[in-house]
């Protein structure tokens, strides 16, 4: 028998309302990233990418629950560092899922491949932050360019998608979301979700904080000057 190319999946939600939008779905999280994020509430996943693999797991439940789960969301991490994600994404697509795929834009080709395949339904990317301040909300030295690159696929292939930002008092100010809203589309569902201390965050640096309700708001209304579906979440 051949064995089957496995991705890595460190993490498994059973169910979900509100991962997917529009669906009762589950979450799968697949181990690694190539960002580090300071307010990443994954660390473990992040920071120790092998580790007990849930892959059979989650194959056996999505069997049994076909008709009663409608979508799987696949998250991280980054999946698309999987090698044979779009291997995954094809087994349960062939099982009648939808399918969600979170990315953080990093890999606009594999997004590119994944997209032309077919293999899923609604994309969710993450804008870390204004272009100017990419590299201290990521820990990364990848070139701004990229992140376009990736806005540039998705868009480009008309598929149902989301932009969103998890504000941190200590990583963003106000002035980076009037800068991030010039890269949207004035139409385009754009998310706001208000950071929360999971107690397993890449860093501990006390300078992170959530933004007060008030200060989401007024988040919120610089954005809403130029995005009509701009949206609070959390």
């Amino acid at each position: 028998m051949v064995q089957k190319n496995k991705p890595m999946i460190r993490g498994f939600m059973k169910m979900t309302l509100l991962d997917f939008p529009g669906k009762v779905a589950c979450t799968v999280f697949t181990g690694g990233c190539n960002l580090r994020c300071p307010f990443c509430h994954n660390a473990d996943i992040v920071k120790n990418p092998a580790g007990q693999n849930l892959y059979d797991e989650v194959m056996e439940y999505l069997s049994l629950r076909r008709g009663i789960l409608e979508g799987v969301c696949i998250s991280g991490g980054e999946p698309l560092l999987q090698p044979h994600i779009g291997e995954f994404m094809a087994e349960i697509r062939s099982m009648g899922y939808s399918i969600k795929l979170d990315t953080n834009g990093t890999l606009p080709e594999k997004l590119k491949s994944i997209l032309e395949e077919g293999l899923c339904d609604y994309v969710a990317m993450d804008i870390k932050s204004s272009p100017q301040r990419y590299e201290k909300a990521t820990n990364s030295e990848i070139p701004f360019e990229v992140f376009e690159k990736s806005m540039e696929v998705i868009r480009a292939f008309g598929i149902d998608h989301e932009f969103r930002t998890t504000a941190v008092k200590g990583i963003h100010t106000p002035d980076d979301f009037r800068d991030i809203a010039k890269l949207l589309l004035p139409d385009e569902k754009y998310f706001v979700q208000r950071f929360v201390d999971s107690g397993n965050l890449i860093s501990k640096d006390p300078a992170m904080q959530a933004f007060s309700p008030e200060e989401m708001q007024n988040i919120l209304e610089i954005l809403s000057q130029k995005l009509s579906r701009a949206k609070l979440r959390g």
